[in-house]
């Protein structure tokens, strides 16, 4: 596997992701969307999961392709996205006809950053307007770091971010994930600058540290409450891939997660993943194929969080610090 010309999620063809923030709320919402409808499922390992229109993503269900996918800050506040993302792709003809009316499908998910010392005291929902903005400013290329579902994301010990990666397989199918992480765990080894998905890194895109050294580990305490902790993550292939399918690649993709944070799935996050196909490819070996896939999306969201948290910049008033403040900049080395 290699990674995509852009190490990102819209290197598979046809996606385009779009971000939106506001530095004072310290929040914001990122956005997956496509050229056409596209086929996307979930799986849930996270206690205190927070979504929207995710049961209308099973297999059995009517509606079998959504418009676009959104993961956003602001807790259940945050679920209000979904709302200006509808009225954007409304604008553009896009949406499951009923009669003469089409109605956008967007199942979306949310992380808690009430609590990260941004303005909160709004009136009318700020994540509206957030969602739509981010839905019309969607392209192939887009910030990660402090950008839109991550710009206020706390992990167990410094600032989260929002991330991206991909990987090509041998058989040409591409790969990506995106993740917004904002996690009760942690991405790096103890008090080293170093990653736990060191392993799995391409090249030097978070540092290039390698893995840590040996380090005592002892068991983790939790450093939030209950509902204050969720990563949010999408993995995307063009390989053709139904609802289940694309659910199974979800399901291996959350090893991705237990790879990168120490410790994730716990009860107080809210942990969980979209699976999406864009249907380009129909898989030559299914059986072959569909193994590499579920490893590939392990392996991206690993990598992705990772980048999430080495890309987060520093900003006035932050309550935990960024990687970069704490051990360096540049190529990454402390």
């Amino acid at each position: 596997m290699r990674p995509g010309p852009k190490n990102l999620i819209t290197d598979v063809p046809g996606l385009r992701v779009g971000n939106a923030q506001d530095a004072a709320l310290r929040s914001g919402v990122t956005v997956l969307t496509a050229d056409r409808p596209f086929t996307a499922a979930v799986h849930v390992m996270g206690g205190a999961p927070g979504t929207r229109e995710t049961d209308l993503l099973a297999p059995d269900r009517l509606v079998q392709e959504v418009d676009a996918l959104f993961l956003s800050g602001g807790s259940a506040f945050g679920l209000d996205a979904g709302t200006g993302i509808m009225a954007g792709l409304r604008a553009q003809g896009r949406g499951f006809p009923v009669g003469p009316v089409r109605v956008p499908i967007v199942p979306g998910a949310i992380l808690f950053d009430l609590l990260n010392g941004g303005d909160k005291d709004w009136g009318d929902s700020p994540y509206p307007a957030l969602g739509r903005a981010a839905l019309e400013g969607a392209g192939r290329d887009f910030a990660l770091g402090t950008a839109g579902a991550g710009h206020g994301a706390m992990t167990g010990n410094l600032k989260g971010g929002l991330g991206s990666a991909s990987c090509v397989l041998p058989s040409g199918i591409t790969v990506g994930a995106l993740v917004a992480v904002n996690a009760l765990g942690q991405a790096t080894v103890g008090e080293t600058a170093h990653f736990w998905a060191a392993p799995w890194e391409e090249g030097e895109e978070f540092g290039g540290l390698g893995p840590a050294p040996m380090v005592a580990q002892e068991a983790p305490l939790p450093r939030k409450r209950l509902g204050e902790a969720t990563t949010i993550a999408i993995v995307a292939t063009d390989a053709a891939l139904g609802k289940a399918q694309a659910h199974r690649m979800a399901v291996a993709a959350h090893d991705g997660m237990a790879r990168a944070l120490a410790p994730a799935h716990t009860p107080l996050d809210g942990d969980l993943v979209f699976g999406v196909s864009t249907g380009a490819r129909p898989l030559s070996d299914p059986v072959t194929e569909a193994f590499q896939l579920g490893h590939a999306a392990a392996t991206c969201l690993a990598r992705a969080i990772a980048r999430a948290v080495f890309l987060a910049d520093p900003m006035p008033g932050d309550l935990q610090p960024s990687w970069r403040s704490r051990f360096g900049s540049g190529s990454g080395k402390p």
